[in-house]
């Protein structure tokens, strides 16, 4: 998909929004990327997984950290048939305390799948999570890097970081 289209999906969708608002990194924008309305939008679910399919040959397993990566692991996982795992933010306090939702990632070589990417953290930490359950990561695949660092910090860990979109491609159209 080229990205014109891509970025033209997310603006029909609503994805695309100006204002002022407070990130989970904690940093002040005057535009957010919304992926959720996005990827609630089945048409734009879509066309996100077909793009993304192109970059998720040779894995045994797609992950994406809870609540925005969610969506695009399921819709990636039925377009390319590869198994998913979901990694929870915290483990469970009951029932199997588990922080990894899916099968065993053992041995197993993983793509990341995130939304947005700003300064990396959720990402870092997904691949945290995955390390330590011995799985292996070399590619982060994200919608949209917000430009902030997130690149260079997933990068500096020897994992590839491939964005669908770019901020500054969305902002100049």
């Amino acid at each position: 998909m080229k990205t014109e289209q891509l970025i033209q999906l997310l603006k029909d969708c609503g994805a695309i929004k100006f204002g002022h608002f407070v990130l989970t990194s904690g940093a002040v924008s005057d535009y957010y990327i919304d992926i959720k309305n996005a990827s609630t939008d089945p048409n734009t679910l879509k066309k996100i997984a077909e793009a993304m399919a192109e970059h998720a040959e040779g894995y045994d397993l797609i992950a994406g950290m809870e609540l925005g990566a969610v969506p695009l692991v399921v819709a990636l996982s039925l377009k390319t048939k590869i198994p998913y795992v979901i990694v929870r933010k915290d483990k469970r306090k009951h029932g199997t305390s588990k922080q990894l939702e899916g099968g065993s990632v053992k041995n197993k070589k993983i793509l990341v799948v995130e939304d947005v990417t700003t300064s990396g953290g959720s990402v870092v930490k997904t691949l945290q999570i995955l390390h330590e359950n011995h799985g292996k990561v070399d590619k982060v695949l994200v919608v949209v890097d917000r430009e902030s660092g997130a690149g260079e910090k997933i990068e500096n860990l020897n994992v590839e970081f491939v964005p669908l979109l770019s901020i500054s491609e969305i902002l100049e159209k």
